[in-house]
């Protein structure tokens, strides 16, 4: 669940959670990414250039997301936020941090981009929200300190991250005992919203963070309509 660089603009990079026309969250080409891997999220950035941060916002925060991101459904699935830290990777808009905020979690709005994290914290100040801070983060870390918080939450953005093992290791390692990582992104088949390509299934993406040292899994498949929900520990 999903923003990262100087090969390609930075909001192409975290930020970008899909939108009705599939634009999902993103991150950008790493310079030592090389091979197929390289190519499918070269070409996935690519197309995400094609719309500027103030279209992007405005698709992000539509009803038409709303309509299947079920906002609701998730913020239900995830349970009880009081008192909780949680880090939204690829926040965007805002779109989940907001509502995690209004739930009782503190949370850190990370993304690449200086427009979205600018976005971000319009929408604290419009909103009082005290519980939000703003992390502007580079595309091949999460910047977590150690230990630091009790739940990542990637939406629509997996897909687009590279050297994907090293970089969920370093989130493994800032999350508390017991804490939890929630990938949310969409089904290793066409859908009628979602990117047409660069879609990874959820073998895939169990078998990448086993190599990140995670080790029990949860998947959702019946919620959402055209995504899967993976909890991770």
């Amino acid at each position: 669940m999903k923003s990262l660089l100087v090969i390609l603009p930075i909001f192409l990079l975290f930020g970008c959670q899909a939108d009705k026309q599939g634009n999902g969250a993103h991150q950008g080409n790493h310079e030592h990414q090389h091979g197929s891997e390289a190519s499918e999220h070269g070409s996935a950035n690519e197309y995400m250039h094609q719309s500027s941060v103030e279209d992007l916002i405005k698709r992000f925060e539509s009803p038409e997301r709303d309509a299947y991101q079920k906002p609701e459904k998730v913020m239900e699935y995830l349970g009880d936020m009081s008192g909780k830290k949680i880090m939204d990777i690829g926040a965007g808009s805002g779109y989940f941090s907001v509502r995690l905020a209004e739930k009782g979690a503190n949370v850190i709005a990370a993304d690449v981009n200086d427009e979205f994290l600018g976005f971000v914290k319009k929408r604290i100040e419009e909103n009082s929200l005290t519980n939000i801070e703003p992390r502007k983060i580079p595309y091949d870390a999460p910047n977590l300190k150690e230990n630091e918080v009790d739940m990542v939450l990637i939406v629509n953005t997996y897909h687009h991250i590279e050297n994907r093992s090293d970089y969920f290791a370093q989130v493994k390692k800032g999350l508390k005992e017991n804490g939890e990582l929630i990938i949310i992104d969409f089904f290793d088949h066409e859908t009628p919203v979602g990117p047409k390509h660069h879609r990874i299934s959820i073998d895939t993406v169990i078998d990448e963070l086993k190599k990140a040292g995670f080790t029990r899994f949860g998947v959702e498949v019946n919620l959402l309509p055209y995504q899967y929900i993976i909890k991770s520990e």
